[in-house]
């Protein structure tokens, strides 16, 4: 074997190394799917999107999972929506992580004992998302304006969106990873779910319009505004 041959061959093995070490650290833990069903005079009007967990590999992000994937957006009809934004209410803030947990805290609640991070992948069936789970719901009167966010309590949602209307339910299903990052869809996964930037126009705007809508909504906003709506 020559020199150039010998070399050649072990920075082919270094590039394998370092693309399948990538794809070890970035691979979701789990995915999961995200419902909300409305009732509406018109009937159930639902939407649902699939978000992924990453979990910390190598403490790359100072040791905090993250998420990816965006709010989910239920066209109501009549001009009307409901948007389940990827955040909690806690007290006087937003809390941005405990959407990393919502499937996990689902599962063992509907299940009645503790489901561990390492086993969430393996649940299956549809459960529930309830109380404190249940992540904060806004409405827009336009979609294509900010300011125009309300915030919709879980269960009077008839305040905001009117007479006839109430949250059905919101539940959460594991769905299978996939063979990231080529998870495109059928066998080889089910693909994180994007698509919010065609629904809410205005977050591709410059300046911080994610922070005008959650103050619209009488909802605190800081420099993390964005992720209440999209994760990459």
């Amino acid at each position: 074997m020559s020199f150039i041959s010998k070399w050649a061959g072990l920075l082919g093995l270094l590039a394998v190394l370092v693309v399948g070490d990538q794809i070890r650290i970035n691979r979701p833990g789990h995915k999961y799917r995200l419902t909300v069903e409305v009732t509406t005079p018109d009937g159930i009007k639902a939407g649902s999107g699939v978000l992924a967990v990453v979990p910390d590999r190598n403490y790359n992000r100072g040791g905090r999972t993250t998420m990816r994937g965006e709010a989910v957006f239920v066209d109501l009809g009549q001009s009307k929506n409901l948007v389940a934004l990827l955040a909690h209410r806690q007290d006087a803030k937003l809390d941005f992580d405990d959407i990393n947990y919502v499937a996990l805290r689902a599962y063992g609640a509907a299940r009645g004992n503790r489901v561990s991070f390492n086993d969430i992948h393996r649940q299956t069936g549809v459960v529930p998302v309830q109380a404190d789970l249940v992540p904060v719901l806004v409405s827009f009167g336009d979609p294509k304006d900010p300011k125009t966010a309300r915030l919709v309590a879980g269960d009077h949602a008839e305040a905001v969106l009117g007479e006839g209307y109430a949250i059905r339910g919101i539940t959460v299903e594991v769905v299978p990873n996939g063979f990231w990052p080529v998870d495109f869809g059928g066998a080889l996964g089910k693909p994180v779910t994007r698509g919010i930037d065609a629904k809410l126009p205005w977050l591709a705007a410059p300046g911080d319009p994610a922070a005008t809508a959650l103050q619209a909504a009488g909802l605190p906003a800081g420099g993390e505004a964005r992720e209440a709506f999209a994760r990459k």
